[in-house]
Parts: C-alpha cells; sequence; structure tokens
C-alpha cells in the first residue's frame, strides 16, 4: 500500500547516478555544526563513540544517526543531516561503529550490515542517561539496512521510538555485492577495498595469530573481504550466509512502526532485489519511494541540504506528537 510518488527532480548533472554519488561523497562540504563525543562502553568490553549535535532549545525529540561502509559521524551525508534536524529542534546522536571513530576497538570484531546489537545498546544507553520522549532512526546505506533489519527481526521496539527512514539501503546484501563487483562500479568497489584492508591489517598488529600476510594476499573482491574476515570475526559460515542471515529484506514485513525507505533508480549499488515493492505494497508501515535519480546517498538540491534529509524531516514531523 504505502508506495509513494517521488517529487524529486534534481539539475542535469545530478541526474547522473555516478555524478550525484561521487559529489555527495567527496566534494560536498557542511560547515557550522557542533559535535561532541560520548564513549559508551559495550557488554562484551568493546566501545562505540556517539557524536552529539543539539538543537538551540532543549529538544523532546533525538534522531540517530547510521553511517554507511566505511564512514563515520563526521560524513557530509552524516553532518547534513545533524545540522538540519538540530535547526528544527531535534538533537542528533551520530554513531560512529566499532573502529570507525578514529581509533582501532578492542576485539577481533568490528562492525557489518546486521549488527543490530550494537544499536541496541545506542538506544538503551539513551533512553537509561537521557530523557526524550520520542526517538527516529535514520540510516544511510549499510546503516540502512541496519535499521531496517532491526525493525523487523523481532525486537522489542522502545515505545519512544516513533518512526524510522533508510537511505540506500542495500535490503538484499547478496544483490548489492553483485553490483559492486560489475566493472561499472570498480571505483567504488577498489576504494572500499583499499579501506577495509588497512583496518584489516590494524587487526593484523593487534591479532597476529588470527591475521597472515597471506590472508590478505588472498582477499582480490569485496565478497572475499567478508568471506575471510566478516564472516569469521562475527559467527557466519562464509560470506552467503553472511548475506542471507543480515539482509533486511527478509524482515520488512515485522516492521510495526511507520519507516520509510528512498533508494534511487538510478544507484549503482543497489540491484533489483533492494527495491521492495512487493514488501511496500502490502505492509501498512514501510513507505518505499523510488526516485528516478539520487545515486548513492546523493539526491542533491540547492543551499546544501539535500532531497532526502527534508524528506526525513518531514517525514518524521508527521509522526510525531510535538511538532
Amino acid at each position: 500500500m504505502p508506495l509513494i510518488s517521488s517529487s524529486y527532480k534534481p539539475p542535469f548533472f545530478f541526474r547522473n547516478g555516478h555524478f550525484a554519488t561521487i559529489y555527495a561523497g567527496l566534494i560536498r562540504k557542511v560547515s557550522g555544526l557542533v559535535q561532541k563525543r560520548e564513549r559508551i562502553k559495550l557488554s562484551d568490553g568493546d566501545f562505540l563513540d556517539l557524536d552529539w549535535s543539539f538543537s538551540q532549545v532543549p529538544a523532546q525529540k533525538l534522531v540517530i544517526l547510521l553511517h554507511g561502509l566505511e564512514g563515520d559521524a563526521q560524513r557530509p551525508y552524516i553532518t547534513g543531516s545533524a545540522k538540519l534536524f538540530t535547526q528544527n529542534d531535534f538533537d542528533a546522536c551520530a554513531v560512529n561503529y566499532r573502529g570507525c571513530s578514529g581509533e582501532s576497538n578492542i576485539l577481533f570484531r568490528s562492525y557489518h550490515s546486521g549488527a543490530t546489537e550494537d544499536l541496541i545498546a545506542v538506544i538503551e544507553h539513551v533512553l537509561k542517561t537521557k530523557k526524550y520522549s520520542e526517538i527516529f532512526l535514520k540510516g544511510f546505506s549499510l546503516g540502512g539496512n541496519l535499521v531496517l533489519k532491526y525493525l523487523g527481526e523481532g525486537n522489542a521496539i522502545p515505545e519512544e521510538i516513533k518512526a524510522a527512514v533508510a537511505v540506500s539501503a542495500p535490503c538484499n546484501l547478496h544483490s548489492s555485492c553483485d553490483q559492486l563487483l560489475t566493472r561499472k562500479n570498480i571505483l567504488y568497489a577498489q576504494r572500499f577495498k583499499k579501506h577495509l584492508i588497512s583496518k584489516l591489517r590494524g587487526k593484523q598488529r593487534l591479532f597476529p595469530n588470527l591475521v597472515s600476510d597471506k590472508d590478505i594476499k588472498s582477499i582480490i573482491t569485496l565478497k572475499d573481504f567478508d568471506d575471510f574476515y566478516t564472516s569469521n570475526a562475527h559467527g557466519f559460515k562464509n560470506a552467503l550466509d553472511y548475506y542471507t542471515q543480515c539482509s533486511s529484506l527478509q524482515f520488512l514485513p515485522n516492521i510495526v512502526i511507520p519507516s520509510l525507505l528512498i533508494n534511487a533508480k538510478d544507484d549503482s549499488f543497489l540491484g533489483e532485489e533492494c527495491y521492495p515493492y512487493r514488501e511496500a505494497e502490502s505492509s501498512p508501515n514501510l513507505f518505499l519511494e523510488v526516485p528516478k535519480y539520487g545515486g548513492h546517498v546523493g539526491f542533491w538540491e540547492d543551499k546544501n541540504t539535500t532531497y532526502t534529509e527534508k524528506r526525513a524531516l518531514d517525514f518524521f514531523v508527521s509522526h510525531t506528537s510535538n511538532p
């Protein structure tokens, strides 16, 4: 039922998905946002770093922001979102995944597309230490899959969580991986692999018995990385088992709060299975918007505020009791 017609119509240059993606990732700058870091300890002895931004007025509403693969809380799509929300009476908590805050995490494991236990830890921390009456979730790419999986996999969703938005979410991880391995995405894949291998070498220094030079040399593709590290470090049989267990697509019918998914048609990272038309048509809570343009976490609009930033704000305001 909730299939949404998109009104997004970018100027000519941003109708190229690759240009929209590259501009958002490498060229866009966001200034004027102040972030305050808080470190929380996890039950397994590891830690997460949260970067907070605050409204000028005492806020009762909070948005938790989740970045994508090899991102962090200082990426423009995170800081741009946080800036717009704090200008509209929301506080913002931007989560850095394990090992993504500029400091290596303690354990051999790190983060992955289905690690909802860490999102749960953040939510529990907020509920115990803060006084927000309404909490909203917004995830980008990997973070979008994480949000949708959390909402549909059977967790007890606190009553304070009112709505969610996922942007450029690879709902089917295998499908997305297949796309990243195609020729059109070779530069993106190489960039991701470079960052992931760099972090794996950091793990090798800390855990020399678990990672050898031969292991690292054997990693040619992103799937190879998931076969060697992601699966072994996080309890999966192999990459395909990881993709199968952690894809949010299978959990979408169980989502019980209003959730908006915005995946652009020209997102070169997403295969056909990442556009859940059937699931949205049969769900009262999953709203699917598929703009013709936007690229991967792109969606440029003027005044340095993206279309999806405005859409998320509007969606959350429409589902708050204190607009």
